[in-house]
């Protein structure tokens, strides 16, 4: 009978094996350019980039869990991943249930479109994805708010002539307007957030902080720059 003997090399590697932790980063996979699936079904976009270049330089295992955006938080908070990294803005509200990393976007503008200038921004009917910072705007603004779960979904109510516009970052709605001629901006920039960061649960400030270096690290390298421009597009703000 042949006998299997584990070298102490070997029991060490299988040890190592056993605790390595993956870590898994949520996304919704439906916000472009920030994050959306490929045409092979997988997570692509300037998040997917920044979010496996921080996992490279930290030197975690990573895989990509896909969320819905009005589950996102808690979601994270019930343990079905790890980090949001999902163009999630900063703010004081969402701050109560999760900590967010440094920003790794700087302040950046929120914008309508809609299928003429004279749109009526304030009297009239506004889209937006639901539990966004834009969402609220809409609101304070006194303009009736059209929610939708998706960013997709408010476009397309603009585009039907449901809405009179679409207010989203601006980001987003700038290879739409580039794009199809029929749309438009409407209305003046606004800035509405301190930025854009990933978010963690309060229990994990050892892995936050980790993401926190690696975010410093790129600016202050350049790379998140660079990124940032060739991902949100030359006239994104950067750092």
């Amino acid at each position: 009978m042949k006998t299997l003997v584990l070298t102490a090399a070997a029991c060490a590697l299988m040890a190592g094996a056993a605790s390595a932790e993956t870590i898994r980063l949520g996304t919704e996979g439906a916000y472009p350019p920030y994050n959306y699936i490929d045409d092979n079904g997988q997570v692509a976009g300037f998040e997917r980039m920044l979010g496996d270049e921080l996992c490279k330089r930290a030197e975690l295992e990573c895989e990509w869990v896909t969320n819905d955006w009005d589950s996102i938080i808690p979601n994270l908070l019930s343990g079905n991943y790890d980090a949001i990294i999902a163009g999630m803005s900063i703010t004081p509200e969402r701050a109560e249930k999760v900590d967010f990393s440094v920003n790794y976007t700087p302040p950046s503008y929120s914008s309508y479109a809609a299928m003429s200038e004279d749109a009526d921004l304030t009297g009239g009917i506004v889209a937006a994805q639901s539990s966004t910072i834009q969402s609220q705007y809409v609101v304070d603004t006194g303009a009736t708010l059209l929610e939708f779960p998706s960013f997709e979904d408010s476009l397309a109510a603009m585009l039907s002539g449901e809405a009179d516009a679409v207010f989203a970052d601006k980001d987003t709605l700038v290879p739409v307007v580039e794009e199809d001629p029929t749309v438009m901006w409407a209305g003046e920039d606004i800035a509405l957030s301190v930025g854009i960061g990933m978010a963690f649960r309060k229990s994990d400030p050892d892995l936050r902080a980790k993401f926190d270096a690696g975010i410093e690290a790129m600016k202050a390298d350049g790379t998140l720059n660079a990124m940032i421009k060739e991902y949100l597009g030359e006239d994104s703000p950067g750092f």
